[in-house]
Order: C-alpha cells, then structure tokens, then sequence
C-alpha cells in the first residue's frame, strides 16, 4: 500500500511539474510543493520500513538456534544475580530432591561457573572424566546423579584466568561434549550475574525453566530482579523464586532470627508476577553437610532442612507442569 501511494505521488508530481511550466501561475506552484512534502513523507514511510525489515532479518541470522542437549528431556537453569546466596547448594538439593520425590526419574547436574566450580566439592566428586566411544566425556556419578564441572578438568588451586572466547568454548564443551545418557532433568548451575555465560546458554539450549536463588536482604532482590528480568528477556520462563536464608533458628533456644530481613523474595515473586518456590533456612547443618560433600537431602532426608528443598523441587515440578497447560 505505501509503495503504491508513493508511485502514484510520483506520476502526480511529474503532472504538476509539466502545467507549472506551461502556466507558470502561483496555484499551480503551491500544489507542486504540498505534493513534492508528501513525496518525501512516503519516501520516509518506505525507508523506514525497509531499514526495520534488514534490521529482523540480520537479528534472525545472528542469533544461533536453541538445540536440545542429547538425551535430555527438560533442562532447569539455576541462577542468582548475585553471587554468594547459596545457589549452588540450592541446585545440588534441588537436583536430589528432584530424585528423591520420584525415583523413576532421572536427574543430572552440571556445573557452568567456570570461574569457580562448586560442584566437585559439594558432591564430594574428584577426578578426570573418561571419554566414550563417541569422544564424549563421561560425567562422575554421586548419590546417583552424573555430574559435569569445570573443576573435574582443573586442579583445585588452580585459577581459571581466561578471556571470553575461551569461557564461551569451554561451556559448549560442557554442554555439548558429555554422554548424559538419558536423562528426565538436567539441573544447571548458572554462573551469577547476567553476563556473557548466561546470554550462551540461554541463547543456545533448549531450556523448560529458570529457578532464581535469593536472600531476603534488599541488595541482593536488586539482582534477583535483574536475573528474572534477563530470563524474560530471552523467552526463558522463570519458575519461580526460592527465599534461601530466610530465617535463622538458635540450637539452644530456638529463637527465630530474620538475619537477612524477612518475605523479601516472596513480596519480590508477587510484584515481577512469577512463582514463589518456597523458603530455605539459614541452618548449621546445610552448611556442615555441604561442606563435607554430604548433601542434606541425602545426609538427613527427614529432617526440616531436606524437606525445605524438597518443597522446592515439588514446586518446580508444579511449575514444570503449569507451562504445559
């Protein structure tokens, strides 16, 4: 319609300019010039969508295509915008629970931060994996979930003190060089922040859902939001948010304390509108647990802390199952 138009003010300006030069009188003048403004509209109209065309089909050829990991059926990213709010202590619980609510069902962990790796301690994993027939390597087992990280690769001490490209290619050796079999889940622990890792990831797997980690403490819901509003950005849906630290519980008295405020990542889920997964507490014995490489969910299934994470991972399984519907 606008390539129309503009053709045919075209042929009526070529008109208007043959009778200004026959009669030379100022109407004639005033219609050529009214005529030659709307020529440069259109010819802007048609610019502008022609710019706006090249622009959606360069950002179709620059952005890769999400491609589902072989054998893996959903892929569940863990991530915070802030680092040091147990993330990857909620992932390893969270991949456990995952397991511990259905036996059938099988779920892996693999750790993307590659600038620290926490996996192979908190899973109490050591070594270099093996390489199968296909030249893919062959994740460490623990607690009966197979396990890929940075740090099976590395010496413990050793720091990883790499450029971008050479981050991006190891995380695609990572998610696309490993033999995971077949498995259910594939919970992945995101490095923190909104960076370059995470823009890779999301921008090349297939993912089901995003789970945010956060405290209750203000600085920390700050990147929270920011975290939740990047997986928006990227069409990732975010499963909800999980409250770790929420409370803190005295062993002799049994005084609660909101050390890091109290319902912030709650208030926080209901104002951006996504889930609210369920609260974690500040508690010795996860911390403990975790550092002996004895998960919690597995170290004490019965106790309020395990069910805690397995309320969690109930949760995103709820939230799994809302997005099918």
């Amino acid at each position: 319609m606008i390539l129309f138009t503009y053709y045919r003010l075209l042929h009526l300006l070529r008109i208007s300019d043959s009778k200004a030069s026959i009669f030379r009188n100022g109407t004639v003048l005033k219609q050529g010039t009214c005529c030659c403004l709307h020529l440069k509209q259109c010819q802007g109209l048609v610019d502008k969508k022609g710019v706006l065309d090249r622009q959606k089909q360069q950002m179709a050829r620059g952005l890769p295509k999400q491609k589902p990991i072989t054998g893996v059926k959903q892929v569940i990213v863990v991530a915070s915008g802030k680092g040091g709010v147990g993330k990857s202590t909620t992932a390893v619980n969270l991949a456990l629970g995952l397991m511990a609510i259905d036996r059938s069902k099988s779920v892996g962990l693999l750790d993307t931060d590659v600038y620290g790796p926490s996996i192979p301690k908190l899973m109490n994993l050591k070594g270099n994996p093996e390489l199968s027939e296909d030249n893919r390597m062959i994740p460490l087992i623990n607690y009966g979930v197979p396990c890929m990280s940075m740090g099976f690769l590395v010496e413990d001490a050793y720091p990883i003190v790499w450029r971008g490209l050479m981050v991006m290619s190891a995380i695609e050796r990572l998610v696309r060089q490993v033999d995971w079999g077949s498995l259910d889940y594939l919970v992945v622990d995101m490095p923190p922040g909104t960076g370059d890792v995470q823009l890779s990831i999301t921008q090349n797997i297939s993912i089901a859902g995003a789970v945010i980690v956060s405290t209750p403490q203000d600085v920390a819901l700050l990147d929270a939001r920011r975290g939740a509003e990047m997986f928006k950005k990227v069409n990732v849906p975010v499963l909800g948010l999980v409250q770790n630290m929420s409370v803190f519980q005295c062993p002799n008295c049994h005084h609660q304390t909101h050390i890091f405020g109290s319902n912030g990542a709650r208030q926080l889920a209901e104002t951006i509108g996504v889930k609210f997964l369920g609260d974690v507490p500040l508690h010795l014995n996860i911390r403990e647990m975790s550092d002996k490489g004895q998960p919690i969910v597995i170290s004490s299934p019965d106790s309020s802390e395990a069910e805690a994470y397995k309320k969690v991972a109930s949760a995103v399984i709820q939230s799994l199952e809302d997005l099918k519907t």
